[in-house]
């Protein structure tokens, strides 16, 4: 049986002048039409080829070599292409649009927005369908991070203490407000650190290294880039946060103390329009 909404390996069966039949198994045969079939496959009917596996307009399996923007199990931040009577569609890369009934709104759409969902398959009609309603598909496993782990963010909402985000498609998890020092907005992708993991199992989040490696590594960096540009940079503790983020990836806080430390350990010369190697 293929697992549809996903990538399935499947062999090739059957060639024909209108594509590809692969092995679906119990489900029979999947064909994966001539527009997605690769250039460089042979003729004969041995290969195996990784496919996405979805329900066509007529409600039939289908393979496609495309990569849709949201797997069965994952979750993504897509945009609203059309509004009708039976609900809202998402472009999630393939032809088919991607169906958010709207009993799995969280709040009024239009055409346009973009909207996080999670991606499941409907058990009785075996078509993939999208919900905005994301808790019921989060903390369903113990949490086993560590302060200082790198993790993968998607960046929900924002709330009144900062941003809520899930991390490695599993749990919820906050940006607090101090901890933001660039643009942020729904749907983004961002790389964050474990910060805290408290008591009552919310995990706070940073978008920068936390602890004394982190403070060497950013001092590491600095010296780096000073010694890359003849060692001189036009940055330094006054300048914009955002011309510090851009450089370094850190918060302006942050750069000040690396800076601070490297000018009393002798490294460096502040002035008040660039930093130097002394």
């Amino acid at each position: 049986m293929a697992l549809v909404g996903r990538y399935n390996s499947l062999q090739v069966v059957k060639h024909t002048n209108f594509g590809l039949y692969l092995d679906g198994g119990s489900d029979g045969e999947i064909l994966l039409p001539n527009r997605y079939i690769p250039k460089d496959i042979p003729s004969e009917d041995e290969d195996w080829l990784n496919v996405f596996v979805y329900l066509d307009s007529d409600d039939k399996l289908i393979a496609t070599t495309e990569k849709p923007k949201v797997q069965v199990g994952e979750f993504a931040s897509l945009k609203v292409v059309e509004i009708n009577s039976i609900g809202v569609f998402l472009d999630w890369g393939l032809p088919k649009d991607l169906l958010l009934p709207y009993s799995e709104e969280k709040r009024q759409l239009t055409a346009g927005d973009y909207c996080v969902v999670h991606a499941y398959l409907d058990k009785r009609t075996r078509r993939i369908t999208a919900t905005a309603r994301l808790d019921r598909y989060l903390d369903k496993t113990p949490a086993s991070y560590s302060v200082g782990q790198e993790v993968d963010l998607l960046v929900v909402e924002a709330t009144d203490m900062g941003f809520k985000a899930i991390i490695n498609n599993k749990h919820w998890g906050l940006i607090h407000k101090n901890e933001i020092f660039k643009f942020m907005r729904s749907g983004m992708r961002e790389k964050g650190f474990i910060k805290e993991l408290r008591a009552d199992g919310k995990i706070s989040l940073s978008l920068q290294p936390v602890g004394q490696d982190a403070a060497s590594s950013l001092s590491s960096k600095i010296l780096a880039r000073l010694r890359e540009s003849n060692g001189t940079l036009a940055v330094s503790d006054k300048s914009d946060p955002a011309l510090i983020s851009s450089l370094f990836g850190v918060s302006k806080g942050n750069f000040k103390k690396a800076i601070g430390s490297l000018y009393k350990e002798g490294k460096i010369i502040i002035h008040a329009d660039r930093i130097e190697l002394t």
